[in-house]
């Protein structure tokens, strides 16, 4: 691989407003600090970016690139770039993150970056932790599962959204170092567990300046209050039993996945739930797309956080701001008319 140069850079700044298309029109809600204490929480040693780049042969309008960079020490973080081959030296850019068990080179992703790029944006897709190029070949869903049943067993990593949270907002270091990004149209849309990773770190990084989570705007605390968690908790289900033989656990409840959170995701169903992170994200662009018939974000917790969010975004008076689009007549998954509005909701907000 091609070596470029190493940047290291400080701390993300934890205040909205600084320049560029998409931030006005209003001041930023009084914060709560949810964003601190949650910088605070995933916050770990910064190292060299140490960015390496390769040309990948494509399209001939395209430019395919791989690239790599460092998120922490011992975490490479893999992914693909793609731009059109025309000259044009600084583009919006659109960060995708895909969903769990997935990567990407997931279909639905590449089609989304061919569709970008033919819109004028920058499209980048990386591989979440124990995904993609960051698992064995033929591990699938084991590595990752592993690791959560790890970090329940001994707190520390967040292999469960968190660490994730991070390797964007190091994703964010690297894209101000290229010249050919505008760093102050960077925006993020990820699919399910992408989702969550996407209104996470838009809450936590201001540099984030448009954010469409697709499929993942939920409230954990109200699954659970709800009796309504058993879904999200499917996608990790082996790694919460074996927890719970641990702790001799004989049925999982409610109550266990609360304690199961609280040591995996600390905060996930209280500080750090939707309710409370959508609202930072005030006054950048958000759109929300959730279904109406999605079990892994019940559809009740979704509107108690988006009424936060609605609340946070007239305080801005940034009203037009935010969205919530509701797939009607729909499950688990992102549907092509909610996929042409999160394409529009770029061109609208990042103007390429």
């Amino acid at each position: 691989m091609r070596r470029t140069k190493t940047c290291l850079i400080a701390a993300v700044a934890i205040t909205i407003g600084t320049s560029g298309s998409a931030q006005g029109p209003g001041a930023a809600p009084p914060a709560n600090g949810a964003r601190e204490a949650f910088l605070r929480l995933i916050d770990r040693p910064r190292v060299p970016l140490s960015p390496e780049v390769e040309a990948v042969p494509g399209a001939p309008s395209v430019v395919r690139e791989h690239f790599a960079f460092s998120a922490q020490e011992g975490e490479r973080v893999p992914g693909v770039l793609l731009k059109a081959r025309d000259g044009t030296s600084r583009r919006p850019v659109v960060i995708l993150l895909h969903g769990t068990g997935g990567s990407k080179s997931d279909p639905q992703i590449v089609k989304l970056s061919e569709a970008l790029v033919a819109r004028g944006f920058i499209a980048v897709a990386i591989d979440g932790r124990y995904h993609g190029e960051r698992a064995r070949p033929g591990a699938r869903s084991t590595e990752y599962l592993a690791a959560i049943l790890q970090a329940y067993r001994r707190p520390g990593a967040h292999p469960f959204l968190y660490d994730t949270v991070w390797d964007v907002m190091r994703l964010v270091d690297y894209l101000e170092t290229r010249p050919d990004v505008d760093a102050a149209r960077i925006g993020v849309m990820g699919i399910s567990k992408g989702g969550m990773e996407t209104y996470l770190a838009a809450a936590a990084d201001p540099r984030i300046a448009v954010a469409v989570p697709v499929i993942g705007v939920q409230s954990f605390r109200w699954a659970l209050d709800h009796d309504a968690w058993q879904s999200r908790v499917g996608t990790f289900q082996a790694a919460v039993d074996a927890a719970a033989a641990d702790a001799g656990v004989k049925a999982v409840d409610a109550a266990f996945v609360r304690r199961f959170y609280d040591r995996l995701v600390p905060g996930i169903a209280a500080e750090f739930d939707a309710p409370a992170m959508l609202p930072l994200v005030a006054p950048r662009p958000l759109l929300a797309i959730n279904s109406d018939a999605d079990a892994r974000t019940p559809v009740e917790g979704v509107k108690e956080a988006a009424a936060a969010a609605e609340r946070a975004y007239g305080a801005a008076g940034a009203r037009d701001r935010f969205v919530l689009h509701i797939q009607p007549k729909t499950g688990h998954a992102f549907g092509e008319p909610a996929q042409q509005a999160a394409l529009d909701w770029f061109v609208r907000w990042l103007k390429p």
